[in-house]
C-alpha cells in the first residue's frame, strides 16, 4: 500500500495560494540570475496562441535545434515564473523550455496545459513565419514537473511524442492512480530532495512500481521538498536537470556519465543514486542476449552439388488463366477502423479505460470514435484523442499526431472516468 501523508497532499494544495499571495506582494525569487550559465543567455515571453504560458528560450536563437522542455510548477501553480530560475539555466543551455501558467499569474492549472505547450511547439516549428520555424527539435520532447507539477507530468508522459519524463520531489497519492506507471515505456528520471522531502515516500514507491525494463533514474539530495529552484541557476537541481536534458534530448553521452553505471559523476557526489536499465546510449538493454553470431541460414555444401544437363525445353506447365482470379472488391466506402475497449483500473467511483484504435487494410488521415458509456458513468479527463462530450454517446476523434495510419497500424486515446466503466461500446469510423 502506497503511503500518502496528508501533510504532503496539503503542501501539494496550499503551494498555489502561498505562490499567489507572494507574487501579488511583488517579490521575485532570491538572487534571480538572468540570463542563465549556458552559452545561450536565456530570457522569457509570452504567445498570444499560447496563453496563460510562460516561454524560456536563448535570447538569441542558436543555429542549432532546441529541444522542448515543458513543466508543471510545484503546487500547480499558475504563475509561470514559480522555478524562473532553474527554468531560464535549462533555456540558457539550448533548450525551449515551456511552463505552465502566465508570468506572476495566479491560480492553479492541469496536465491539459503541458499537452498545449507541446501542441503549440510543434505548430510554430513549422508555421512560416514563426521565430521557432525550423528551429525546434521535435523529435526530443521531455515533460517534467516539481510536486503537484509532478503530477501534471505522469498524466501525459505517454503522449507519444514524449522523449522522457522528469519528476522533480513528487510521487503518485494514490494506488488508484498507478495506471500511469504501468503505462511509461520512455526514460523516466527523479530528483527528488531526499528523506526530509515530503515527497519522498511516494516517489519511492512509484520508483518499485516501474515497469520491468524501463530505462529510470533516481536521485536524492538532502535539501527537502523545497529542492534549489530559487537559488541562482537553479542550483544543484537545476545543474543537474540540464545534464539530464543534455544527455536525453541532446544524446551527450559525456553528461550522460553522469547517470550511469556504478562510478556515475553523482555516484561520486552528495546525491544518493539508484539506476535501472540504464546504458550510456539512452536504449534499454536488450531483454535477451543477441547471439554471438549470426544463426547459419543453411549449411554451405562442401563440395558443388552435381549437375545435370538443362533440359531442351521447358516442362509443361499449367496454361495461365485467361484473366486473372476474381478478387474481393475494394471497400467503396470510409476506411475500415476497428476500436477496442478495455477497462485498465477500476475502483470505487471510478475507473481508467483505453480504446484501441486499428486501421484496416487501407491507410487513415484521420479517426472517429463513437463511445458509448454506460448509466450513470462520464468522463473526467481524456488524453490522446479530442472528445464532444463527457457522458452518454460522445464522439472521439484524434489528436493532430495520430491520425495518420498505415494499413493494419494501431494507436490508442485513454481516459479517466467516474462510475463502473464496464458498460461501455465503441465503434470506430475512418476517413
Amino acid at each position: 500500500m502506497k503511503r500518502k501523508p496528508k501533510i504532503y497532499a496539503a503542501l501539494v494544495a496550499a503551494i498555489v495560494p502561498a505562490a499567489a499571495v507572494i507574487m501579488a506582494l511583488g517579490a521575485t525569487p532570491a538572487d534571480a540570475a538572468v540570463g542563465g550559465s549556458g552559452p545561450y543567455p536565456a530570457d522569457y515571453e509570452t504567445s498570444a496562441t499560447l496563453a496563460n504560458h510562460t516561454i524560456f528560450r536563448p535570447q538569441t536563437l542558436p543555429a542549432e535545434r532546441l529541444p522542448i522542455v515543458v513543466w508543471g510548477n510545484g503546487g500547480c501553480s499558475a504563475n509561470g515564473l514559480s522555478q524562473g530560475n532553474f527554468l531560464r539555466e535549462i533555456a540558457s543551455h539550448g533548450f525551449l523550455a515551456i511552463a505552465n501558467g502566465a508570468p506572476n499569474g495566479s491560480g492553479s492549472t492541469n496536465a491539459q496545459m503541458l499537452t498545449q505547450s507541446i501542441d503549440w511547439a510543434v505548430a510554430e516549428n513549422s508555421r512560416q513565419g514563426s521565430k521557432y520555424y525550423g528551429k525546434l527539435d521535435t523529435t526530443k520532447i521531455a515533460v517534467a514537473g516539481f510536486s503537484c507539477g509532478g503530477l501534471e507530468a505522469y498524466a501525459v508522459s505517454n503522449d507519444p511524442r514524449v522523449t522522457t519524463t522528469g519528476i522533480f520531489s513528487s510521487g503518485l497519492l494514490n494506488d488508484a492512480d498507478d495506471y500511469q506507471l504501468r503505462r511509461l515505456t520512455k526514460p523516466i528520471a527523479y530528483f527528488v530532495g531526499g528523506p526530509s522531502d515530503i515527497a519522498y515516500p511516494n516517489a519511492m514507491d512509484d520508483w518499485g512500481k516501474l515497469p520491468a525494463g524501463l530505462p529510470a533514474f533516481m536521485g536524492n539530495l538532502n535539501v527537502g521538498h523545497g529542492g534549489t529552484y530559487d537559488q541562482p541557476n537553479g542550483g544543484e537541481f537545476g545543474r543537474v536537470a540540464v545534464l539530464y536534458l543534455k544527455w536525453r534530448l541532446k544524446g551527450d553521452t559525456t553528461a550522460g556519465a553522469n547517470f550511469v553505471g556504478p562510478d556515475c559523476g553523482l555516484c561520486r557526489s552528495q546525491w544518493t543514486v539508484q539506476q535501472k536499465n540504464l546504458t550510456l546510449d539512452g536504449d534499454p538493454p536488450p531483454t535477451s542476449p543477441p547471439p554471438t553470431s549470426p544463426p547459419p541460414t543453411s549449411p554451405p555444401p562442401t563440395s558443388p552439388p552435381p549437375t545435370s544437363p538443362p533440359p531442351t525445353s521447358p516442362p509443361p506447365t499449367s496454361p495461365p488463366p485467361t484473366s486473372p482470379p476474381p478478387t474481393s472488391p475494394p471497400p467503396t466506402g470510409a476506411p475500415a477502423c476497428t476500436a477496442v475497449y478495455s477497462v485498465q483500473d477500476q475502483w470505487n467511483g471510478g475507473f481508467v479505460a483505453t480504446v484501441s484504435v486499428t486501421a484496416g487494410t487501407t491507410a487513415l488521415t484521420g479517426w472517429r470514435v463513437t463511445l458509448n458509456l454506460g448509466s450513470g458513468v462520464s468522463v473526467s479527463s481524456l488524453w490522446n484523442g479530442v472528445a464532444s462530450g463527457t457522458s452518454g454517446t460522445i464522439t472521439v476523434v484524434n489528436q493532430g499526431y495520430n491520425g495518420s495510419l498505415a494499413a493494419g497500424q494501431a494507436t490508442s486515446f485513454g481516459f479517466q472516468g467516474t462510475g463502473s466503466g464496464g458498460a461501455a461500446t465503441v465503434t470506430c469510423t475512418g476517413s
